[in-house]
């Protein structure tokens, strides 16, 4: 699979996969791509990046990340409140960044503000085969929502 091809899968999952709103009245994220390409000493892994944005008081659905996805991630603007795994829930502010593990469950990605946008970039190192970068959980009871 070329990288522009690699690009559209992995960007277009991570929009459907994670953008998807959980209904109607909720306020959900804005994924765009950013960038992707394999990396040539790292036969097998890409690099993909995708801008993540949030309009004051929206979150993200619960999701799991990609068994292979290392990730790390940089508040661009805005302050973001994160929980992944069994880990407390941070906020993090412009500037600072955090990073998750391989399969980590993404419990709370959210904008900290009710008033301010916020905005992130997500950096993935992948296996260049995998078609999802984070699957939404599937209940409400397994993602914590009422």
């Amino acid at each position: 699979m070329n990288i522009f091809a690699l690009a559209a899968s992995l960007s277009g999952s991570v929009f459907l996969a994670v953008a998807a709103p959980a209904s109607a009245h909720e306020l959900t994220e804005v994924v765009r791509p950013n960038f992707a390409h394999s990396i040539p000493n790292i036969p097998g892994k890409s690099l993909v990046a995708v801008e993540v944005e949030y309009a004051p008081g929206a979150a993200s659905p619960s999701h799991t990340h990609a068994n292979s996805a290392f990730i790390y991630a940089y508040v661009v603007s805005g302050a973001i409140e994160s929980q992944v795994d069994d880990g407390p829930k941070q906020v993090f502010k412009a500037g600072q960044s955090w990073f998750e593990n391989p399969g980590a469950h993404h419990v709370v990605s959210r904008n900290a503000s009710a008033t301010e946008p916020a905005k992130l970039l997500a950096v993935f190192v992948v296996d260049s085969d995998d078609k999802a970068l984070t699957t939404p959980d599937t209940s409400k009871a397994a993602s914590g929502q009422k």
